[in-house]
């Protein structure tokens, strides 16, 4: 544990020692804050479904920019060779910047909880369960993307080439369920159940199923082993 806090602290303070992290946050409030109060005045909705419709499409993009440096930033400036030689286990590495990484995207989306303490003072019969299950939902997909993400960057020293990867990934597991209609029958049950928003929309709407636990729990155990696999080859080649 503390190696896996030592990596922790040294990526949170590589991320607000730079404008990354203020710009991120800045701009993940202001995206999100747009479309939601203006579907929020506009319809009157006492509910926060629309923020739960926007954050996933902001994630899209936004995880993989934040996650894209997190490995490959090491292997281009040759620092992974040194940090090989240290008493640090993979596995140790990996949680400490997957950790790092989901710190900040759960800051992103804490600042979104104005529109919550809006709801609170402007709204009738506000479901508070409906809106603790959502923002689960959400910092569970959060933690996925981002495992994706640290994936996407072990596999290359490019950062864009990262990015790249990392939309690439994430947009498809968001868009497996849309493409339902295109896939066999017989397949389209797992199908739906490797879509991330499928899973989301149900933990969403109240539904705490263990099967959705389930599935966010192992899509971000694999790519952790992913990651970690990965680093391992490299390290020996």
């Amino acid at each position: 544990m503390l190696n896996i806090r030592m990596v922790f602290r040294r990526e949170m303070l590589g991320f607000f020692n730079s404008p990354m992290a203020y710009i991120f946050l800045v701009i993940f409030a202001v995206v999100n804050g747009y479309f939601f109060t203006n579907t929020f005045f506009l319809f009157g909705q006492s509910d926060l479904r629309t923020l739960f419709d926007i954050v996933p499409l902001v994630y899209l993009f936004f995880i993989p920019a934040v996650s894209m440096g997190l490995i490959a930033r090491e292997n281009n400036m040759g620092t992974m060779e040194i940090i090989s030689t240290l008493p640090l286990n993979t596995h140790e590495f990996v949680l400490g910047k997957i950790l790092a990484g989901f710190s900040l995207i759960l800051l992103g989306l804490a600042a979104t909880s104005i529109h919550f303490f809006t709801l609170i003072a402007v709204g009738t019969n506000v479901d508070i369960g409906a809106i603790f299950s959502g923002y689960l939902g959400l910092a569970l997909m959060g933690a996925t993307f981002t495992a994706i993400g640290t994936y996407a960057s072990s596999v290359t020293e490019n950062q864009v080439v990262a990015f790249i990867i990392g939309v690439f990934v994430v947009l498809v597991f968001y868009m497996l369920d849309k493409t339902l209609i295109f896939v066999p029958h017989s397949i389209a049950g797992l199908v739906q159940f490797l879509a991330v928003d499928y899973h989301l929309s149900n933990i969403s709407r109240g539904v705490i199923d263990s099967r959705n636990l389930i599935y966010f729990f192992s899509m971000i155990g694999f790519f952790i082993f992913m990651t970690i696999q990965t680093i391992e080859v490299r390290r020996w080649k």
